[in-house]
């Protein structure tokens, strides 16, 4: 779901120059040493101190790593996609007749970036009969209310709807927010969003995390009021994430389905398939379809990379360094 290009508020001279300006009101501290390292300070604790001298740490020991592959995500039996413009056209119908069960879909960005592709994707997936959510990716140098706002303004308050989810990730990439965040402002504006999301739309709102976002501001149940999405490309949620029950898992980046030109993530629903029926009725009132019979994932041990930016060492870093700010989207959605 990483979203790495920039919200291009003014030219990025002026905004770096705002910034200086308004740091009481955009939360966490500008900070011109920024790099593309994904920057926090947190009180986070350190479980393998040795193996992960920041705050990274394993939930399980290490021993036991070759026990808890991504491929687990076969284990589930329901499973969707997300998608944002970077997919292109999607044909929803091929979607849904793949075994697609759900779709959580990009909506906004900061505080007035919107998805190219979002209005299309939020009506065709509904046609297609495929139950469907929104996301807004957080821009950490906007206020709540212009976020929620911006969201807000897009996405329609629809009682057939997945709950609104609240993206919450580091943006190392950024050329405009180059800032350190600090856990304790960001658990402040978090809740803050959260809870205008909640007013606005009647539903618990659903948090998704990076692994490098979650041990670092996320830890120690912080939010846990709220469901979780989480992310984890390489390991079963609980080597990174621990007892912190999860609702939904994005366990590839590199996913195939048809409908879908090229690359999309893919999800699970932490439950059985009777527990989705019960949890999409409660959350949206729709009867889920039966839900298809999943294929083993065959992924190899070399496609089972953990994506965080902070968790890349030695070549993987330095060619994410190197990398453009945003994925390149097919020539005919450009």
């Amino acid at each position: 779901m990483r979203s790495l290009k920039c919200v291009s508020l003014l030219s990025s001279a002026l905004v770096c120059a705002a910034l200086a300006a308004t740091l009481a009101g955009c939360g966490s501290s500008y900070d011109p040493s920024f790099s593309r390292r994904p920057r926090f300070q947190t009180s986070a604790p350190l479980i393998n101190p040795k193996r992960d001298p920041s705050f990274l740490a394993y939930a399980v020991p290490e021993t036991d790593l070759h026990k808890f592959p991504a491929t687990r995500s076969a284990e589930f039996a329901v499973h969707g996609v997300d998608v944002s413009k970077y997919q292109g056209n999607i044909d929803w119908e091929q979607v849904r007749d793949s075994g697609v069960s759900f779709a959580f879909i990009k909506a906004t960005e900061g505080g007035d970036r919107v998805d190219s592709k979002f209005a299309y994707n939020w009506a065709a997936a509904k046609a297609a009969g495929v139950p469907r959510g929104a996301y807004h990716f957080v821009y950490w140098c906007r206020r709540p209310h212009e976020e929620i706002g911006n969201f807000a303004s897009v996405v329609p308050n629809e009682p057939d709807a997945l709950p609104p989810v609240l993206d919450v990730e580091a943006t190392p990439t950024s050329g405009t927010c180059k800032r350190t965040l600090y856990r304790e402002e960001v658990l402040r504006d978090m809740k803050d969003m959260l809870t205008q999301m909640e007013r606005h739309y009647g539903k618990k709102p659903i948090i998704y995390s990076s692994v490098d976002f979650y041990q670092a501001i996320l830890h120690s149940d912080a939010l846990s009021e709220y469901p979780i999405w989480v992310r984890s490309t390489k390991y079963h949620p609980q080597v990174r994430y621990g007892d912190r029950k999860w609702t939904f898992w994005q366990y590839r980046s590199d996913g195939r389905v048809p409908g879908i030109t090229g690359a999309v993530d893919q999800n699970t629903f932490n439950g059985s398939a009777d527990h989705w029926r019960s949890w999409l009725a409660h959350q949206t009132g729709l009867a889920a379809a039966p839900v298809a019979a999943r294929r083993a994932d065959d992924r190899g041990g070399k496609q089972l990379i953990e994506e965080d930016p902070a968790m890349l060492s030695g070549g993987e870093k330095n060619a994410y360094d190197k990398a453009a700010s945003a994925p390149v989207p097919p020539a005919a959605v450009q």
